[in-house]
């Protein structure tokens, strides 16, 4: 798995027009799923994502997590995450999960994360358009394990 951790002021996942997953101070996490991933294997990111010091503090230095401040977290799908790009110029996708084992182990980051902080989230495999307000900006790159 790997995650893009964004740090927001705000951020929104809109399909149709219609907002469907909405939060103020927090995260925004693009969630994609690699063929070799399992659903245990996201224990480690939902741990690193709540506990990652990357607010900050009252002097300014990044101390606090997203369970210090009680900010929220908006979870989007996004396979092109596992995209290689090195040749041609067309990507391909051959190293991301098929799309029902991938949506179950999304599903469960989502629910691992959903019993500890505020979560909201896109819906699986819809066209969306997400909307944030990056906080920094902060951008931070996990992996869930070495490939």
């Amino acid at each position: 798995m790997r995650i893009v951790i964004q740090r927001v002021l705000e951020a929104s996942v809109t399909i149709d027009q219609k907002i469907v997953g909405q939060i103020k101070q927090g995260a925004l996490v693009l969630f994609g799923v690699h063929k070799s991933d399992e659903e245990k294997d996201t224990l480690y990111l939902v741990d690193k994502l709540l506990n990652l010091r990357m607010f900050k503090d009252e002097n300014d230095k990044m101390n606090l997590s997203l369970k210090d401040i009680k900010g929220s977290v908006l979870v989007v799908s996004q396979f092109t995450l596992y995209a290689d790009c090195l040749s041609g110029r067309r990507p391909s996708f051959t190293e991301t999960a098929e799309p029902l084992v991938a949506k179950r182990i999304y599903d469960k980051f989502v629910l691992e994360l959903k019993s500890e902080i505020e979560v909201q989230t896109g819906v699986f495999g819809a066209r969306m358009q997400v909307s944030l307000i990056n906080d920094g900006p902060v951008t931070f790159i996990i992996d869930g394990k070495k490939i």
